[in-house]
């Protein structure tokens, strides 16, 4: 009583429109359309606690916008309006998080899936070949029994084997000439030659015996300057002689 008479003195008789206020019960979902799963929503769930907050928002806005338009209030949303999240940039980046791992786990499990198929289609090609490999032998066998019997006097089995060898053979020395060096090889070629005798290169031939063209007397009887002399010592800087002395200074008067 006491709290319903506090609640009578501070209650402002006003408008709704200054009020603005909306007040509903829970709202069904619209895809059960049935009031027993009216109680159905688990607290514990984060996305059906969420659905049945939009479901009850959405509500009060169908019901709160033909009051203002019959009272004449503009309600066109404007362009710049802003409205904070209800929930924290932390809980968003954790349902982030967990949206990503999500989407990459069911990649993860399309590519195996993917594998799983591609391993089961390569075994079974390479089940069909060995069958197919089987089934020649096979056949093969029973025509070489039956010509050493003497049933038959056809030797076709063996013009089959040797066509299909050399088929492969040629095969495999066409693939062998068309495929040629790689890029590698080719680079090492141009960088390093093509290879050839290394031993013996500097040895002497009669060409380069009979060339004489780099020969150098001075050179080779260690007579060029700065050479040395007598005895291998190098040549030292004496004094001129008593002529050469005299005329140095006649010229020089």
């Amino acid at each position: 009583d006491g709290l319903k008479q506090c609640l009578s003195e501070l209650r402002q008789q006003l408008a709704w429109v200054e009020r603005l206020d909306v007040t509903l019960g829970q709202v069904v979902d619209p895809a059960s359309q049935s009031a027993a799963n009216k109680d159905a929503v688990d607290p514990e769930n984060d996305f059906q606690r969420e659905m049945s907050f939009y479901r009850q928002a959405q509500a009060a806005v169908l019901e709160a916008l033909p009051r203002l338009r019959k009272l004449q209030v503009p309600t066109r949303r404007p362009d710049d309006y802003f409205a904070e999240m209800a929930k924290s940039d932390q809980q968003m980046q954790k349902i982030r998080q967990k949206l990503k791992s999500k989407q990459e786990a069911m990649e993860r499990s399309e590519k195996a899936k993917q594998l799983r198929a591609m391993r089961k289609y390569g075994k079974k090609v390479q089940t069909e070949i060995l069958q197919r490999r089987q089934k020649e032998k096979k056949n093969m066998l029973n025509a070489v029994k039956k010509y050493q019997k003497g049933l038959s006097d056809k030797l076709d089995f063996l013009d089959e084997e040797q066509t299909s060898s050399q088929g492969n053979k040629k095969g495999s020395a066409s693939q062998r000439t068309k495929k040629g060096p790689n890029a590698k090889r080719r680079y090492k070629n141009q960088k390093f030659g093509f290879g050839g005798k290394k031993k013996g290169s500097k040895w002497n031939t009669k060409e380069s015996v009979n060339d004489v063209s780099s020969f150098r007397s001075k050179v080779a009887h260690n007579k060029g300057p700065g050479k040395a002399g007598k005895g291998g010592k190098k040549a030292l800087n004496k004094r001129p002689g008593k002529r050469a002395r005299q005329k140095m200074k006649s010229r020089a008067r």
